[in-house]
């Protein structure tokens, strides 16, 4: 089945794609595009929320995907908040956090709800995301922040080495999955809220599947889908991402680890900066 184009709200949907646009109008319009194919033979639905976008993509997303429910900003309010917004207007049984910058294949939404149906006790799962040209995204899954793991990131980067295959063929169970695409079961998300809206960008999707493993859901890396990411459009236009990565950080170990780990994060963070770019 196809997406209900009646102008009544969708209930009962087994899909609710969240999209957050800013900026990205042609990227965005590009993704739409893929929805239906890549959804079949769901039913589903698609929210947009645009952040205050002055290149004409609320106006595109009204003018050519009318059955897209339009959220219409006056301010950026981030990829957490702009997320919860989406969330909150849905209505399906998963829920997938889309960024506007992908490529969806045919199938493969459709493909990522099979697995969680196969699989219930997973609260979340992803992808492979396939860069423009071909080859595995990195950071597409990891492990938690810890020091342990950041001082592991620093070495092997030091070394040019990954700290992760990205090459690997075998569905995982991870720590997190990125929100680049992000499928979430609609269950897990009523038991453990939306995204932390404390968190303006990067380390959102981190922190809301260790609360999703924190109340017993599990996360799992699913390569045998595909989707190409392009990535970084949005960051490209935005100069504070780079000091963003770090805040975000510093929440997340506020949050999480306690005043002692995020006081060492603090005293170690200029020596990490040295070696990894966010």
């Amino acid at each position: 089945m196809t997406m209900n184009q009646a102008s009544t709200v969708p209930v009962g949907v087994d899909l609710s794609i969240i999209v957050v646009g800013w900026n990205v109008r042609d990227l965005l319009a590009g993704t739409l595009a893929t929805l239906p194919d890549g959804a079949r033979p769901l039913t589903w639905e698609a929210v947009v929320v645009d952040n205050a976008s002055t290149d004409g993509s609320p106006e595109m997303v009204a003018q050519v995907f009318p059955q897209v429910r339009l959220i219409r900003n006056t301010d950026n309010r981030g990829f957490a908040r702009s997320n919860n917004q989406g969330i909150g207007a849905s209505h399906g049984e998963y829920l997938l956090l889309l960024n506007s910058d992908t490529v969806v294949p045919p199938g493969a939404l459709a493909a990522l709800v099979a697995f969680m149906e196969k699989h219930p006790q997973a609260g979340a799962c992803a992808p492979r995301l396939l860069q423009s040209n071909g080859q595995p995204q990195a950071y597409a899954f990891g492990e938690d922040p810890t020091l342990g793991y950041l001082f592991r990131r620093g070495m092997n980067r030091l070394i040019g080495r990954p700290i992760h295959d990205w090459n690997t063929t075998q569905t995982q169970e991870v720590d997190w999955v990125s929100g680049a695409c992000l499928l979430a079961r609609r269950e897990a998300i009523d038991q453990v809220g939306g995204l932390d809206e404390g968190i303006f960008m990067y380390f959102e999707d981190n922190d809301w599947c260790l609360c999703m493993r924190q109340a017993g859901w599990k996360v799992y890396y699913h390569p045998q889908v595909e989707i190409t990411h392009i990535g970084g459009q949005s960051v490209a236009q935005n100069p504070a991402a780079r000091q963003a990565y770090y805040q975000s950080l510093d929440h997340f170990y506020a949050k999480h680890y306690g005043p002692l780990a995020r006081a060492l994060l603090r005293l170690l963070l200029p020596v990490y900066r040295l070696f990894v770019t966010y």
